[in-house]
């Protein structure tokens, strides 16, 4: 994910998390079709294939990534307001100069922080 959203800086770069069991498996960066550094649209074509994948692995959807190259490390209103999946959606920020992601659970309209762990 660091280095998607790196390359794709200064827009927003945006990706699905995938995997088992509450584990990641995959990443899969998605072409931002709105190609702004204040806003994401997943490309609906890279979607679908992403989908098609994750169908014939006998993955689930874990997780939605972004990043706010100029924002904060908290959601948007946009972000709050357009959640259309019970998924975890990980937000990166540069705090300090560095990528940070920070992980939330959006709910008809309700945020709450969740600690993402990162384990081999």
């Amino acid at each position: 994910m660091r280095r998607h959203i790196r390359r794709r800086a200064p827009l927003e770069a945006c990706g699905l998390l995938a995997g088992r069991h509450g584990l990641v498996e995959l990443v899969v960066g998605v072409r931002n079709a709105a190609r702004s550094p204040v806003l994401y649209s997943m490309d609906p074509r890279q979607l679908w294939h992403a989908f098609e994948k994750f169908d014939h692995l006998g993955l689930e959807l874990l997780g939605i990534y972004h990043s706010h190259p100029k924002g904060p490390p908290d959601p948007s209103p946009t972000d709050i307001n357009e959640g259309l999946y019970a998924a975890v959606q990980v937000i990166w920020s540069l705090q300090d100069g560095s990528w940070q992601a920070n992980g939330f659970w959006i709910e008809a309209g309700q945020v709450s922080k969740v600690t993402l762990k990162i384990g081999s």
